[in-house]
């Protein structure tokens, strides 16, 4: 079990999202008031803690959503995760993993002001299966991995 550290929005695509004290999550749409909301397969991503801290050994100033990520989370093992894992964020967010990284924008603006960008390897895009509301400090708990054939 994993916990949300942090919880960012920010209203233009490509931009560095800023941290939220609660989001809702709406089904099949992502979090209220994100750019990145609506009926795609990209609308919530995350980032484990861990490897921002790992950048913030050489940036050691770099803010929570400068790689544009919705949630941090911290004491999840992400080696594990596959698509169509199942988070349960608090007591009823459950999210769906569909996608594990992604290209990197040519003129990204996170690469132009940290100098790499994990989120193409590292970050984790879902999409919205049961909304609610949540806070930081809230518990996330992996409820489904996807079966094997």
């Amino acid at each position: 079990m994993g916990r949300i550290e942090t919880i960012c929005i920010s209203t233009r695509k490509g931009r560095i999202k800023k941290p939220i004290s609660t989001a809702e999550f709406r089904k099949d749409y992502g979090i209220v008031g994100d750019a990145h909301a609506g009926n795609w397969h990209r609308q919530v991503s995350i980032l484990p803690k861990e490897s921002i801290d790992m950048m913030r050994k050489q940036i050691p100033n770099l803010a929570d959503g400068a790689f544009a990520e919705n949630i941090i989370t911290s004491g999840l093992d992400f080696s594990r995760i596959e698509i169509g894992t199942r988070f349960l964020l608090g007591e009823t967010i459950l999210l769906e993993v569909t996608q594990i990284g992604k290209e990197c924008h040519t003129a990204c603006a996170i690469r132009n002001l940290t100098g790499d960008c994990i989120m193409p390897r590292e970050g984790i895009f879902c999409r919205v299966i049961q909304g609610g509301n949540v806070n930081p400090g809230a518990w996330v708990e992996v409820t489904e991995t996807p079966k094997v054939a």
